[in-house]
């Protein structure tokens, strides 16, 4: 076989290094708790991603549909102050974050913990089966240990706003807070 000769460009003109959009990868992690004999899912843990709020709202909504439909247990924990809160209805303050316990007995009625930024975070109780003890979930001292062992004091930097804009009240506590630093 005959060797072909391939041309070979000297220099390139007018070429310019681009971006191109690539596919998001997206993994949405949720904790189930599970009945160790039968497999049952009992409850499930969801923390509310980005994603969650926006770009795959729907999706989220119909999967928590499918579990509000179910005999599972919801815990929801929506800790974003971005994005319009998951559906529910009643008499409540609008607040920065909200944490959902749905307790599959309970149904259509479910127990929301409201706070602001300026509050710790709640412990959760986890429902397991009616009449069983639910165990609380200190997510404020899980928060606070993660953010300390994380170094995220070091990546962080709280003299720039946030993404999120505060609203004045707020606004006006976190720089009372740097301050006091």
């Amino acid at each position: 076989m005959a060797a072909v000769a391939v041309p070979v460009l000297a220099e390139v003109r007018e070429a310019y290094r681009v971006r191109l959009p690539m596919p998001d990868e997206v993994f949405e992690r949720y904790l189930e708790v599970r009945d160790r004999v039968s497999g049952e899912a009992i409850t499930l843990i969801e923390i509310l991603s980005p994603s969650n709020k926006r770009s795959h709202r729907l999706e989220y909504l119909e999967k928590r549909m499918e579990i509000l439909g179910s005999e599972t247990n919801l815990v929801e924990i929506d800790l974003l102050r971005a994005g319009l809160p998951m559906p529910m209805t009643g008499k409540t303050p609008t607040t920065h974050y909200r944490i959902l316990v749905s307790r599959a007995w309970e149904r259509p009625y479910a127990q929301a913990l409201l706070f602001n930024i300026q509050q710790p975070i709640p412990d959760t109780p986890i429902p397991l089966r009616q009449g069983e003890a639910e165990p609380a979930l200190p997510l404020n001292q899980l928060l606070h240990e993660i953010y300390d062992e994380g170094g995220y004091d070091l990546m962080v930097d709280y003299r720039r706003p946030p993404e999120t804009p505060l609203d004045s009240a707020t606004e006006e506590w976190a720089a009372r807070l740097l301050a006091a630093v």
